[in-house]
């Protein structure tokens, strides 16, 4: 899980100093969407078909790309490796569909 943070990473504020992160990783014919805490604890992901379709659902569901976001940069840091596996509170909340459209 380390090599997480080798990839552009997604943002999307949750509360008030909080957010959830995102990467898109390649694997096989399609790409993964790792989703972790800002304590590097990844608790979920999306297998989709292309990069460009991992793009516009991260978007459509309100990440952002941090790189792109130097005002986000001022006041949010990246999350550092290691990076393992952990539960969100609330299960997984993206692939269940709950809190992703």
């Amino acid at each position: 899980m380390d090599n997480l943070s080798a990839y552009p990473f997604w943002y999307k504020i949750v509360e008030f100093l909080q957010q959830n992160w995102a990467v898109i990783v390649p694997e096989g014919d399609g790409v993964r969407v790792y989703f972790f805490s800002d304590a590097s604890k990844v608790f979920d992901d999306i297998l989709f078909t292309s990069s460009d379709e991992a793009k516009a659902a991260l978007k459509r569901n309100g990440f952002a790309l941090f790189d792109d976001d130097p005002d986000a940069q001022e006041f949010i840091g990246r999350p550092l490796p290691p990076f393992r596996l952990g539960e969100h509170p609330n299960g997984r909340i993206y692939s269940s569909g709950r809190f992703w459209s």
